[in-house]
């Protein structure tokens, strides 16, 4: 990916890519307080269909230096396993994710970039000495 703020992960995997990738972005608003309760309180579907332009709500608990997240989709190819995601913190910062899996022959290749970074009204003093915001900088799960 073009973006110095990516990842490429390979994991093994008895499960199919199409299904693995539907659980992991697609549903990640149910998984992620079960998953991850010692980040998220809760989320929900606020807005769509689960497609382009759906918008996905996580309540944050202490452990995050933001209260609400909110995550929308920009692009989403299931049949190829891609999508575009904006994520926007309290309501100041957003972050946008571009998230490709690929199937492998064990398993799945996860790729994960950073595609930019806006802090609203706050300036170089809402970002680290890298340029990135506490947004950015807590939410690479992709």
């Amino acid at each position: 990916m073009a973006s110095t703020n990516s990842w490429t992960l390979e994991l093994e995997s008895r499960v199919a890519t199409q299904r693995k990738f539907r659980a992991c972005v697609m549903d990640w608003h149910n998984l992620a307080p079960k998953l991850a309760p010692y980040i998220f309180n809760n989320a929900h579907h606020a807005e769509g269909d689960g497609g382009i332009g759906s918008v996905r709500h996580y309540n944050c608990n202490s452990a995050m230096p933001f209260n609400i997240m909110k995550k929308k989709v920009e692009f989403l190819d299931v049949d190829k396993c891609e999508c575009k995601y904006t994520i926007e913190c309290d309501g100041t910062e957003t972050a946008t994710f571009n998230v490709k899996v690929k199937p492998t022959a064990n398993g799945q290749r996860w790729e994960c970039g950073e595609g930019g970074m806006h802090v609203q009204g706050r300036g170089r003093e809402g970002q680290d000495a890298q340029g990135q915001g506490l947004c950015h900088r807590n939410v690479q799960h992709c």
